[in-house]
């Protein structure tokens, strides 16, 4: 019997086996897909980790096998097409270094898997695919197909990280709240004729939102919304259309777009889970809340979440009520504040008509003006909401 069985291994699922790894517990991983060290596993996505995700990378010994290392985010502009005023917020007005920092998603992915091989008191079950999840506040078990076998695995408790669509979640009869934005969000890397300088863009629109995030070289990280009856035309764009259609809904603040990479878009769709616990199991990542991308807040909740269960291991029982409603509550803050705040952004600042342009305009001009009104901005992209997990709280 294992103390712990995660079911996923993607980013919050290998984060959390990371975390784990001192803990003395029997930890096992059961994960669909086969290894993506040195192969192309993981997309091209750029993913904006808050300062407090680095920190917590590094003390989990991934942040060094970063291949690229990351692009330090020391800036943060966020403007609205045809609304006045604009948030400008400089780390160095604040006595930081950064505020976060820009990765691939294939770098993170690989730097994951690279330590999740080092563990020690890990077994990995890859590939394997999970056939059936029984909840048991004593002991839940999971029907699993790997190496063409089928075997059954138990454990004290279960952590779903199985994703958006989880089994685990699912089992529990955990309802969800639903909301399709009827949107896609188009992720490719842009070059421009300017140095970044560490500058992370937001710009909205009633079209949706686009987005900078600074790499090296006068490369950024580009994200752009498009409404779901217009996709298949922004689809069939060519590099140099595309890189014109960008500049348009974005403007020239980081300068003339030279050139556009690959490009690759997925529907934009929250999935927010009514419970995050069960009977002898839990929920984290994208299985407990799948958000918008305003904010890149997506994998940085996530991974608060898996601290946050392993700071709970250390005050409560693994069998105990106590565990699961601690994780609960430890969750609550941080959770219902940034899920609110990247699906209260989306909507509002995608309104159109003179009373929605006349608010969003005082709320920029006062955010651009107030720092007392940036904190939250600040403490959000930083990582800081509600009860902050332990290994990170150094750097506040």
């Amino acid at each position: 019997m294992h103390d712990i069985l995660i079911l996923g291994g993607g980013l919050v699922g290998n984060s959390l086996a990371c975390a784990l790894d001192n803990s003395g517990l029997k930890v096992g991983l059961v994960e669909a897909s086969m290894p993506a060290i040195g192969a192309p596993g993981f997309n091209e996505r750029k993913l904006a980790l808050s300062a407090a995700s680095l920190m917590a990378l590094q003390h989990l010994s991934v942040a060094q096998k970063f291949a690229n290392g990351f692009s330090a985010i020391r800036r943060i502009h966020i403007s609205r097409v045809g609304d006045f005023g604009c948030v400008d917020i400089l780390a160095k007005d604040y006595d930081r270094e950064y505020f976060g920092g820009v990765v691939l998603a294939r770098d993170l992915g690989v730097a994951l898997e690279t330590r999740v091989a080092e563990l020690k008191n890990l077994t990995l079950y890859r590939p394997a695919k999970v056939l059936q999840v029984e909840p048991h506040p004593a002991s839940p078990s999971v029907l699993i197909e790997c190496e063409g076998k089928q075997q059954r695995l138990s454990a004290k408790m279960i952590v779903g990280a199985d994703g958006t669509r989880s089994m685990v979640r699912a089992a529990l009869n955990i309802e969800t709240l639903d909301f399709d934005y009827r949107q896609h969000l188009f992720v490719c890397t842009l070059q421009t004729d300017q140095v970044s300088e560490g500058t992370a863009f937001e710009r909205f629109s009633s079209q949706g939102p686009v987005a900078l995030l600074p790499m090296p070289g006068g490369q950024y990280g580009a994200i752009c919304g498009v409404a779901s009856d217009e996709v298949s035309q922004v689809e069939a764009m060519n590099d140099v259309q595309y890189g014109d259609y960008f500049q348009q809904r974005f403007g020239w603040r980081a300068g003339r777009i030279k050139k556009v990479g690959a490009r690759t878009h997925y529907p934009l769709n929250k999935v927010v889970a009514k419970e995050i616990v069960g009977p002898g199991c839990i929920l984290m990542g994208n299985a407990a809340q799948t958000i918008h991308p305003i904010g890149a807040q997506g994998f940085n909740l996530g991974l608060r979440d898996a601290l946050s269960f392993v700071e709970c291991l250390q005050e409560h029982d693994l069998q105990s009520t106590g565990l699961l409603s601690g994780y609960k509550e430890s969750r609550r803050e941080d959770r219902e504040q940034t899920i609110a705040m990247s699906d209260g952004l989306a909507r509002f600042t995608s309104q159109q008509g003179t009373l929605a342009s006349a608010m969003r305009s005082l709320g920029f001009m006062g955010l651009g003006i107030n720092r007392d009104l940036q904190m939250p901005i600040i403490n959000g992209a930083m990582g800081f909401r509600g009860k902050i997990p332990m290994l990170v709280r150094g750097y506040q």
